[in-house]
């Protein structure tokens, strides 16, 4: 059992907040605004759902230009989520948005559509959100905020099964989806889970903290914990061709594997910035982003990468491709669109 989870648990709560101290991913809590408040227990079953109407979110008029956290492209439209139950709808490429009313003020950190109308939100409080209407109405379907571990991210895998991870080691699945939530724990280790993502084989990665990253290679129902040469966080992993498979994080890191994350060559990237999130384009190009505003470009299947110069220094959280001719980047600023043709110098052009 892990000696966390055992004991005092005064001294668990001084072991995990001197953690939260010292290590360099706090930056990661800066920049989603809400600092979390360490757990008195462990979060190793679903608790009973509060009955309390829930507490919805504040329309705001600049709400766009609010912390954003995640995004998603589905069908024509787009998906912003972030700081104080933000959730932001565009169906015109990210020209105009429209936020919906939202049963929560937490923050949100992660979201996913199995289609146009089906969809989940994930965030701060353990809280998570359903659509059945594209977006125009949201219900709270998991809440826990005795937990105090948020989630991070989600992902379905179909309209019934799918998965959230999150700080301390949470991982929950769902077979009725997402109405109920199970904990079901990948191993004895709490090390946040930051990022998930499928490759085109179905094979899913895990990208962590302190260094720890996991493959499933049967949909998500069990997990082997990957070999990395870094012991800092990953908060971002890109599954690519074959088996071809980028890893990255704190400090501009970045990793990139051959044999679907067996072993790992480090890339330089010419930045000390964390990385936060990637895609691949279309075109084969592979964008990757992070804090102080970093673009990272390659079109070489991330053997070698550019740097783009952007007159903000705000940070970008995460990266959609919005349209043919242009990039949806979230973060510090809210949204905002990237022309593709600002990329030409990552082409070589």
């Amino acid at each position: 059992m892990n000696s966390l989870l055992v004991g005092n648990p005064h001294a668990r709560v001084d072991k995990r907040m001197t953690r939260f101290a010292s290590s360099p991913s706090r930056i990661w809590w800066t920049l989603i605004a809400i600092a979390v408040v360490l757990a008195l227990s462990p979060a190793h079953q679903a608790p009973a759902q509060d009955e309390d109407a829930p507490e919805m979110s504040i329309q705001a008029p600049l709400a766009a230009r609010s912390l954003k956290l995640d995004a998603v492209a589905v069908d024509g439209a787009l998906v912003a989520v972030g700081h104080r139950g933000h959730i932001l709808i565009s169906s015109d490429g990210g020209e105009t948005w429209q936020q919906a009313e939202v049963p929560t003020r937490a923050t949100l950190t992660g979201v996913d559509f199995f289609d146009r109308n089906l969809g989940w939100v994930v965030g701060h409080d353990s809280v998570i959100l359903r659509t059945k209407d594209g977006g125009v109405t949201w219900e709270r379907v998991h809440w826990a905020p005795e937990n105090e571990a948020p989630f991070f991210d989600v992902w379905f895998s179909d309209a019934e099964n799918g998965i959230a991870i999150g700080a301390y080691g949470s991982f929950y699945t769902t077979s009725d989806g997402g109405t109920t939530w199970s904990f079901e724990p990948i191993g004895d280790t709490d090390w946040h889970l930051h990022q998930i993502a499928r490759a085109a084989d179905g094979r899913l990665y895990m990208a962590g903290e302190a260094g720890t990253a996991f493959r499933s290679d049967d949909g998500g129902a069990t997990w082997t914990e990957l070999p990395t040469p870094y012991q800092g966080s990953f908060f971002g992993v890109l599954p690519l061709e074959d088996d071809v498979v980028l890893l990255f994080g704190l400090r501009g890191h970045l990793f990139r594997s051959e044999d679907a994350g067996e072993s790992w060559l480090s890339i330089e990237t010419g930045t000390v910035a964390m990385l936060t999130d990637g895609i691949r384009l279309d075109d084969g190009m592979i964008v990757i982003t992070g804090l102080g505003g970093i673009v990272l470009v390659s079109s070489d299947s991330g053997r070698t990468f550019e740097i783009l110069e952007q007159s903000s220094r705000r940070g970008i959280q995460a990266v959609v491709q919005a349209s043919d001719d242009s990039l949806l980047l979230v973060g510090e600023f809210g949204v905002r669109l990237l022309p593709v043709s600002e990329l030409a110098g990552g082409r070589g052009e």
